[in-house]
């Protein structure tokens, strides 16, 4: 392989190498991930061990449409939709009054809890008896009782009060207390599955148990133009959660019930009402009918009329054969004054059997003694007797024709006035006709309303014996199998995400506010077309910072061998053949350039190159410590300060096992490093041992702390900058470009130190290949 390519040259990476180096720059942790991961499982565990469970119940119900009667189509019947309208019944479902009436019904006031070790829970009811003995509208303040069963009896504590009322037996019945509620035990072998248990018992006001089930009750449609309405209601206890709902539907149903029968039970209420004023005044009108017939003598209108003008003709026909009596007896009395002995006409008409025989007896007479006249003579003696027999009867008959006249006068005198009272009779009939006739149509009317009133009572009464219901339940209260809350599916779902999210968003957040460099992405975005010699790998063990074997086959020895054979491109080529001189310096203290400084000069070292490691840093001087010399042995100070020493007799050998590798050390630290350094015995002694190494490198002082580099860097080949991942901030990038752009460091790159192998390309794709241990 070309060794050209380990140079690392700033460049434009391509989306995938991008994400796939943020990718690995998390993946690197995944031990964070995995521990995220199962906290949150723990953590999602104990919420759903130790988290009440709801269930919620639902249920359908159609609103059934409440017209009634004939109507005009409408725009609602004509396109097919409902005229019902939806918001105003769900409204009314979750009006107040209507969830009041069902916390009534339930006694939703009173809530029941059995109480775990560290898990509360809502239950429909106690596993014994209770009994409340307190009305609902009475509960005007929370309340709340602890129940604890014992083996013989129950203790009641009153809100946090520690002191029990006990109850023994497990009946309250037989004790004195003032408890607004009765404990028992039904049966004794309940008692032995409740024994050490507690269970708590709340008291809510009805307004704050309405409030909470109107807010907890959700009424919504099923569809657009659906007149279904679907209910639902969570609660801890199932039962409790399908008995709400159904009896929320129950109520709101009654309502609707109730609102139809009250029209019925108004009309029914309104016309017993009036039936007591129509009876009155039927009673009223028929007295004064009864009086006024009664008064007027009319049993009929009708009849009474036949009557009346039939008596009205018996009596003129009366009046006429009596008038007709009276011209026949003027007739015959006339007959009798004009001749005394002729015969009287006999069965002329006269009803009067006296008079009759009268006549028939005078005739008689007359025709004996015309007989006798002709016989014997008016003289004849028994004619004289016969004539005073004809006198005395003809007066016979005058005096009863005057009788008879009289008693015709006087009858016919009756018969006038009868008839005349006939006539009145009759003719007075029209007005009592009519004042009957009205009396009659008062009675006709207020007969009819009454039955009238009778027949729409009879209407009312079966309307509410069967009034229909203003809702149809499709389906009642269903309860879920499994709870809604919590959902164990999402819980752990969400402890997956949070796994994994917590520590991507920590490391986001370290990287994110982390200001130093990780490797060479850091510092291509930064530093523009300065190349990057190398990435070299963090030691773990401090005890093997240096490889002091030419032969050592380790990750670091090999690092620092790329790391020597790159330098050579860095470094301009001529025609002479001395030595070269590279720098190592650094921004800041402690990013490894003795380190660096050190392993560059063993690695061209190992491979026959003579090398000379000078310790340039007179202020901090570090490379004795790698090497295990005293400090305060003669060095490049000591040089730079005496003209007669020589500083070939002061190197020093470090390394056994590399023969080509000498030391310069710093020396005794000076009080004015930047004189000696620019006295102009330093550029001798680079001129002296460029002609004796090939390679000399100096280990110089950090360019951002002192002048010391600058002032000298005019000498070297090639400086070699150091970064170090984790330490170097990336602001302090911008100071080193300036230093190379302004040409103030002479043919400067880049060196990253103590990369971890998630940030090194060449550590992961090079230095692992084949290099596992040292030989």
């Amino acid at each position: 392989m070309n060794q050209e390519q380990n140079i690392l040259t700033p460049r434009r990476n391509d989306q995938g190498e991008t994400i796939k180096h943020e990718i690995k720059k998390y993946l690197s942790y995944w031990y964070w991930f995995v521990l995220g991961i199962i906290l949150a499982f723990i953590g999602a565990y104990l919420y759903l061990r130790y988290t009440p469970k709801i269930y919620s119940s639902s249920a359908k119900i159609k609103i059934l449409n409440k017209t009634k009667g004939l109507e005009l189509p409408s725009s609602a019947f004509v396109f097919n939709r409902s005229n019902i309208n939806l918001e105003n019944e769900i409204e009314i479902l979750k009006s107040y009054r209507i969830i009041e009436d069902v916390v009534k019904k339930l006694d939703l006031t009173v809530e029941y809890y059995e109480e775990g070790n560290i898990l509360t829970t809502q239950i429909d009811q106690f596993p014994f008896k209770f009994t409340k003995t307190k009305s609902n509208d009475s509960i005007i303040n929370f309340s709340s009782y602890k129940i604890v069963v014992k083996a013989n009896e129950f203790q009641v504590f009153r809100g946090e009060s520690d002191k029990a009322i006990v109850i023994p037996n497990h009946n309250s019945y037989n004790v004195n207390h003032n408890l607004p509620f009765e404990l028992q035990f039904e049966h004794p072998s309940q008692v032995s599955a409740s024994v050490d248990k507690t269970y708590l018992l709340k008291f809510i006001p009805v307004p704050t148990a309405t409030r909470k089930l109107k807010s907890n009750i959700n009424v919504n449609k099923l569809g657009k133009d659906s007149d279904l309405l679907t209910l639902s209601y969570s609660s801890q206890s199932r039962s409790l959660a399908s008995t709400t709902i159904n009896n929320v539907v129950e109520v709101f149903n009654n309502d609707g019930v109730t609102d139809r029968q009250q029209v019925s039970k108004r009309t029914i209420d309104f016309i017993d009402e009036r039936f007591k004023y129509l009876a009155f005044e039927l009673d009223s009108i028929e007295i004064g009918i009864k009086d006024f017939k009664k008064s007027n003598n009319i049993i009929n209108i009708e009849t009474d009329a036949d009557l009346g003008l039939s008596q009205r003709t018996v009596s003129e026909n009366q009046v006429f054969e009596v008038e007709n009596q009276l011209v026949i007896s003027d007739l015959l009395s006339d007959t009798m004054n004009q001749s005394d002995s002729d015969l009287l006409p006999a069965n002329v008409g006269i009803d009067n059997a006296n008079i009759n025989g009268l006549i028939s007896q005078h005739n008689d007479l007359v025709f004996e003694r015309n007989k006798l006249v002709t016989s014997a003579g008016e003289n004849n003696p028994t004619v004289k007797i016969l004539n005073d027999k004809l006198a005395s009867v003809k007066s016979n008959i005058k005096t009863s024709l005057n009788s008879y006249e009289l008693q015709l006068n006087a009858t016919k005198q009756q018969l006038v006035r009868k008839n005349q009272k006939y006539a009145y009779q009759v003719s007075s009939l029209p007005l009592k006709e009519k004042l009957l006739r009205s009396r009659e149509r008062q009675q006709a009317i207020k007969q009819s309303l009454y039955l009238f009133l009778l027949q729409k009572r009879e209407e009312a009464a079966i309307n509410l014996a069967i009034t229909e219901p203003s809702i149809k339940v499709v389906e009642y209260a269903l309860s879920s199998g499994s709870p809604i809350s919590p959902n164990s599916k999402n819980i752990y779902l969400f402890a997956l995400v949070a796994g994994l999210f917590l520590p991507f968003a920590s490391i986001y957040a370290y990287n994110l506010l982390d200001t130093k460099i990780k490797g060479k992405d850091d510092v291509t975005v930064r530093v523009g077309n300065i190349p990057i010699l190398a990435e070299l790998p963090r030691i773990k063990n401090n005890k093997n910072l240096v490889f002091d074997n030419p032969t050592d086959r380790s990750v670091q020895s090999e690092a620092f061998r790329i790391l020597s054979a790159n330098v050579n491109y860095i470094i301009p080529t001529g025609e002479d053949a001395m030595g070269k001189v590279i720098y190592c310096t650094s921004t800041i203290k402690g990013e490894g350039k003795t380190y660096v400084g050190i392993n560059l000069s063993l690695a061209l070292s190992s491979i026959n190159k003579k090398v000379l490691l000078v310790g340039a840093d007179l202020r901090n001087p570090q490379i004795h410590s790698y090497i295990s010399k005293d400090k305060n042995l003669q060095g490049l100070s000591n040089y730079l300060h005496d003209d007669t020493l020589d500083w070939k007799r002061i190197v020093v050998r470090g390394f056994e096992k590399h023969p080509n590798h000498e030391i310069l050390l710093s020396g005794d630290i000076p009080p004015n490093p930047t004189q000696l350094l620019t006295n102009g015995r330093f550029e001798t002694l680079l001129n002296e041992a460029k002609q004796v190494y090939d390679y000399i490198i100096i280990d110089t002082a950090p360019t951002i702390l002192v002048t010391d580099t600058l002032l000298i860097s005019k000498h070297a080949d090639a400086t070699i900058y150091l970064l170090r991942a984790d330490h170097t901030e990336k602001n302090l990038l911008e100071f080193s470009k300036n230093l190379s752009d302004s040409g103030k460091i002479k043919n400067m790159a880049y060196v990253i130190n103590g990369v971890g192998s998630n940030k090194s390309y060449g550590y992961n794709y090079g230095y692992n290949y084949g290099y596992g241990s040292k030989n």
